[in-house]
Parts: C-alpha cells; structure tokens; sequence
C-alpha cells in the first residue's frame, strides 16, 4: 500500500471554514470610524491572519496618533465585544461552500483534521455552526503567544495530532497564514484570490474545489 504523502490537514478558520471575516471588519470599522480612522476593506486585507492585539497595532498606525496601553485594551475589548455580538447570531448557513463535504471526506480515508486560528472565539464559533466534532483538534487564539506569520500555532497543531509537520497541509485565505505554514515546514493551500495568495503552494476558490484524491495529486506537483 502507498504511503500518503501528509497525514493531517490543517483549517485556518475566518474565510476558509465559516464566513466570519464580514463580521471582524465590521467591528474593526465600527471602531475605526469612532477614532475617526480611514478604514477600509483595502486596509481590512492586512488584518487577515492577524491577531486582535497586532491588528489592532495596524488600525492604530493609520490615525498617526500614540495611545496608552489602557487605551488600547479598551479599544480591543470594545472590537471583541462587537465581534461576539455577531458571531453569536451565527448559524450552520454561514459555513463556506465545500467545508463539510471536504472534511467528511478526509476523515472516511483516515486523514487527521484540526482548526489552527488566531481566533479567541473560535469555540463559540464552531458550536454555533456545529461544526465542532469534525475536528480532531483545535487551537485558537487563547493556546499560543505568537500571532501568524509566525509558525507556532501550526506546530502546536501538529504536535496535539502527533503528526510531523512535513506530513501537514495547511489551508489558509492570509498571506500570514501561507507564510506561517511555510515557516513551519508545511505545505500551504491558499484559499482565495490567487494575485494575493502568490505564496501558496496551491490556490482554489474555496473548499468545493478539493478532496482527498485532488490532495493525493498534489504530490506530483510539490516535488
């Protein structure tokens, strides 16, 4: 029998699982307008991938304005408040085109499957999609100290799945999270716009357009 070249796929979760990026640049704009900060979808793609505190750092640059460390916690908690009065609404209907089927489909041929997102809510998310028992393992925002690109959150994933992380298939939609799965040795699909993802390994529209024989294939084109 063949062995297979990767043994777990890694999901960043906003924009790639669940439709939740509308929800962060709503509350980063509600924010922005009441510091009165240009803010816009073009400034929004930098933030993706991004912790709350970093993105945060990015928003606050654009007023040319210093703020005090209380500030800024008061601003990120009222963004985070704005945020969880969203996503609380959320419902399976949000979940992006090919998530479920792709997932199901891993897991019939004994493929591990984990969140990997910088995301502090990404329990609530999940159970409010219910899409939570489709993961073998999850780590979010609250597990790790570094943000994307650097490469911790996916080697905590692969050390919780006890798989090596060159055995690992990281799908993200940031150019951080492409980055971060690079830096940790893992192969990166991107999700999204292909000029923005040119760092990925391989880009597809969505998870529609993926399964686990498509992944197979993909070793002819990494070698």
């Amino acid at each position: 029998m063949q062995t297979m070249w990767f043994d777990a796929c890694i999901f960043d979760l906003d924009g790639v699982i669940v439709d939740t990026a509308k929800y962060h640049f709503l509350a980063w704009k509600r924010l922005a307008d009441m510091l009165d900060i240009p803010f816009s979808e073009k400034e929004n793609e930098k933030l993706k991938g991004v912790s709350r505190l970093a993105s945060l750092e990015i928003i606050l640059e654009l007023s040319g304005k210093k703020y005090t460390d209380s500030e800024k916690a008061k601003f990120a908690e009222m963004k985070n408040t704005w945020y969880v009065e969203f996503v609380s609404r959320m419902t399976p209907s949000e979940i992006l085109p090919g998530a479920i089927e792709l997932l199901t489909d891993l897991k019939s041929h004994g493929i591990k499957t984990a969140i990997g997102s910088a995301s502090k809510n990404t329990l609530l998310i999940l159970e409010k999609v219910r899409m939570k028992d489709l993961f073998d393992t999850i780590t979010d925002g609250n597990m790790v100290k570094s943000a994307k690109p650097d490469p911790e959150i996916f080697l905590v994933t692969a050390s919780m799945l006890n798989v090596k992380p060159d055995k690992c298939i990281v799908f993200e939609d940031s150019v951080a999270g492409i980055k971060a799965a690079h830096k940790a040795g893992m192969y990166g699909i991107g999700v999204g716009n292909k000029e923005i993802l040119i760092e990925a390994d391989y880009v597809i529209n969505d998870l529609s357009e993926m399964s686990f024989l498509k992944l197979t294939a993909l070793k002819t084109i990494n070698q």
